[in-house]
């Protein structure tokens, strides 16, 4: 296995260079889907353009990384916290564009270059949204239950265009806009609060005035995991982001009261009218989260 001294003379290396881009991919104990996604960049990355992070978190030890020879810093942290252990990545970062990457995806064999492209392109944006599709067919998958999958999934069409905000899974910014804007909110996302970190991040980026872009070329492949489709798990992980709103914006008990009461009458209607569960979903999904936004309020005392 790479260690962390190893990498990190190889990262210092890399910065006599004019690196372009760094990729940071995040993971926590899914050691064959990181294998994968590094075997997908591996071929795309040319040294002196391009580095290479793995920020591991919540494990009691550093992972094996797989395959053994691709060049990277592998970064560990014990304790829980996606936003940490990335903003520690970003910190030692080099390139001009920072790519942030979820374990459990797979890139297009020409996504560096486009990611590379969409920056060189389209001067006007500090930020972009990647494509995120399905690996393989929801349905074939997780059958009646795949409207309880909750991928994140991005695809607003062949065309470039200005959108509100990045998604975790597969986002870039220009380096000089992090720096402008600061790190991610250690709060939010997995290992923390759960999720929003790039919602969060995304408010901080237009607030300072500066824009994000749609990349329909930098697109991933997302596994697609029959262990998430489970309605428990899909209302939980709605309420943590109800909950983790109230971190990050400003909301009033009585707003969220009328949005639970309007939530719970579309979900009885939705269910009353036999509406299809894609829709019940939905509905679920809306009521989960004013819910975890109730939660919030109560535990901050706002």
């Amino acid at each position: 296995m790479n260690t962390e001294l190893l990498d990190i003379s190889k990262h210092l290396s890399y910065h006599s260079l004019a690196v372009k881009i760094s990729i940071i991919v995040s993971t926590h104990a899914r050691p064959a889907s990181l294998a994968r996604l590094l075997s997908s960049l591996a071929p795309q990355l040319v040294r002196g353009r391009h580095e290479l992070f793995v920020a591991e978190n919540g494990t009691p030890a550093p992972g094996q990384i797989e395959p053994a020879d691709i060049e990277l810093m592998h970064l560990h942290d014990a304790q829980p916290g996606k936003c940490r252990v990335q903003n520690r990545a970003i910190a030692l970062a080099g390139g001009e564009v920072v790519v942030l990457l979820d374990d459990d995806l797979v890139v297009a064999p020409d996504y560096v270059a486009a990611v590379q492209r969409f920056f060189d392109d389209y001067p006007q944006f500090a930020a972009m949204k990647g494509r995120i599709l399905a690996a393989e067919d929801p349905l074939s998958i997780a059958g009646s239950m795949a409207p309880y999958l909750d991928l994140p999934m991005v695809d607003h069409g062949e065309e470039v265009l200005e959108v509100r905000g990045v998604m975790g899974a597969n986002m870039a910014f220009r380096a000089s806009a992090l720096r402008m804007v600061g790190p991610f909110d250690e709060r939010l996302g997995p290992g923390a609060g759960g999720h929003e970190e790039e919602t969060e991040l995304s408010g901080r980026l237009r607030h300072a005035g500066l824009r994000i872009g749609y990349a329909p070329r930098a697109l991933v492949l997302h596994e697609v995991d029959p262990a998430r489709a489970v309605r428990a798990r899909f209302i939980r992980v709605a309420r943590e982001r109800g909950y983790c709103r109230t971190l990050h914006e400003r909301h009033s008990q009585g707003k969220v009261a009328l949005n639970i009461a309007i939530a719970a009458i579309r979900l009885t209607l939705a269910r009353a009218f036999n509406a299809s569960l894609v829709r019940i979903a939905r509905e679920e999904r809306r009521l989960a989260v004013a819910q975890g936004m109730r939660d919030g309020l109560m535990r901050t005392g706002k």
